[in-house]
């Protein structure tokens, strides 16, 4: 009981500390005059409430957590602090007569945190700017806590893909856990997460877009969430200039930002030729994307090759990287095009980055595997390890690959069956899955770029909302604390 307690306790400081973030928005709100400042002010009191709360009346029970009760605590404040984000959402909704219920404002701030980038919401450009900056600022928390779940959570559970990486990681990367040195972990993440977000911002004001709109779609961009001020997207801007940026942050923030820090600490971009997974991200969907764009140019989409070759690099980086971006309506292309981008998604970006999917961590130690598996087949007595970068990668940690990939599989089969069940057609059921479990954003078909979730009922939104969250958590997170196992003494 007390180490629940004391599980709580943490819980309830996360939820103070989050609920001061909505000073962001509200100060934006009170400045501008908008009219969700109340929402927000509301917002805060009620959420600032319940997470002090909660830790007054627990704040006896502190205690040190062991590894089951980091499993509780990473799904319990993934899980509820979404339930804070959405009050002022609720709130500025239903007071302005506009329709929004439970079910749509939860899924917008699980989308939000979980830096998937599917939303519910229509005529973006009419709400309120703190409404808006909310959104997008959510995406931004979202990307700083993935960093540090992915570097210094996840690998003590067991589930990261980021432990595999982390044995090829000098200096304070290296081994860290949920110890004393996780603040030196995550000062070193945040400050290069800083430094990428003024640039990206900087960036953006550069080449023509307000104040706000670079801050929202930096955080967006670097977060790689894709939420946007406007319903059609980048195609809102119709700018290359402006698309250039994005294609580059984009990239950026697919790569492990535990080798963006060694780089920067090195001052030589030596950090990215170890990295195991850079190269081959950056030659996989940099080489997709001239592919469709060579695709869409025979296939006559668009008839001038530099044109083909501005949407199908852009539309191929942002689908890649889970960002959800458009400048197109994609999903009018052949399928061949979209359907490759949807499924790159699944893979290309980096443990350790603030892009969702299996990571390309993963890919890549499947593929050796699947290398040794042919060898041994004509060399029986062959002992050929999977190695990265030269050394040999633990059993026990190829045998925690084949399980996540055995689940995720499941998991995807499972939700599109559901969603299947509830009366969608394959390709929007399945699109619609996939793009929740990988943390995308758009599907295919209704949920396509130019299309959002809330032709979806509360049920089949209720069931992506759950896929965003496993998919962000690395599914065995999650789906542990279903096993009766995991409940025993």
């Amino acid at each position: 009981m007390k180490r629940v307690l004391g599980t709580l306790y943490i819980l309830g400081l996360t939820m103070v500390m989050f609920a001061l973030t909505m000073l962001i928005p509200l100060t934006v709100a009170y400045v501008g005059g908008d009219a969700a400042r109340e929402a927000f002010l509301d917002g805060f009191l009620i959420s600032v409430g319940i997470g002090g709360g909660l830790a007054a009346v627990t704040r006896r029970a502190r205690c040190e957590l062991r590894a089951r009760d980091g499993f509780v605590l990473v799904s319990a404040v993934w899980a509820g602090l979404p339930l804070l984000a959405a009050i002022p959402l609720l709130l500025y909704f239903h007071g302005a007569g506009l329709p929004l219920s439970f079910t749509g404002a939860y899924f917008e701030a699980m989308s939000g945190l979980t830096t998937t980038g599917a939303t519910v919401l229509t005529n973006l450009d009419t709400l309120p700017a703190s409404i808006n900056l909310w959104r997008a600022t959510l995406i931004w928390i979202g990307g700083m806590g993935i960093l540090v779940l992915a570097v210094a959570i996840l690998p003590l559970l067991g589930v990261g893909g980021h432990q595999v990486v982390r044995a090829e990681t000098p200096g304070p990367m290296k081994d860290e856990r949920l110890t004393p040195r996780i603040a030196s972990t995550a000062k070193a993440l945040y400050a290069v997460y800083f430094v990428f977000s003024i640039l990206c911002f900087l960036a953006y004001r550069a080449v023509g877009l307000s104040w706000f709109e670079a801050w929202c779609h930096m955080a967006t961009t670097m977060g790689l969430g894709g939420f946007s001020t406007w319903d059609d997207g980048f195609a809102h801007f119709d700018s290359v200039a402006v698309e250039m940026v994005a294609m580059v942050f984009m990239l950026i923030a697919g790569i492990n930002f535990a080798t963006h820090f060694n780089a920067f600490r090195q001052r030589s971009g030596r950090a990215y030729l170890r990295c195991p997974e850079a190269i081959p991200y950056l030659v996989v969907v940099l080489g997709v994307g001239l592919v469709i764009s060579v695709f869409l140019f025979l296939k006559g989409v668009y008839t001038d090759p530099l044109q083909a070759l501005r949407y199908g690099m852009f539309n191929t980086i942002s689908m890649a990287t889970t960002t959800g971006y458009a400048n197109t309506d994609f999903a009018q292309w052949p399928l061949f095009a979209p359907l490759t981008m949807l499924l790159l998604s699944g893979f290309a970006t980096s443990a350790g980055s603030t892009g969702g999917g299996i990571k390309m961590i993963r890919a890549i130690l499947l593929v050796k595997q699947a290398r040794n598996e042919l060898v041994t087949m004509l060399h029986p007595h062959a002992v050929s390890p999977v190695r990265i970068n030269g050394r040999a990668v633990e059993t026990r940690t190829m045998s925690s690959v084949l399980a996540f990939m055995l689940f995720y599989g499941l998991s995807i089969a499972v939700f599109t069956s559901l969603l299947l069940l509830s009366g969608l057609d394959p390709i929007t059921a399945f699109s619609a899955v996939f793009a929740s479990v990988n943390n995308t954003g758009p599907g295919l078909g209704p949920v396509g770029p130019m299309g959002n979730f809330a032709v979806l009922s509360d049920f089949q939104i209720w069931v992506c909302t759950f896929a965003m969250l496993i998919g962000r958590l690395e599914l065995l997170t999650v789906l542990v604390l279903f096993t009766p196992i995991f409940w025993r003494k």
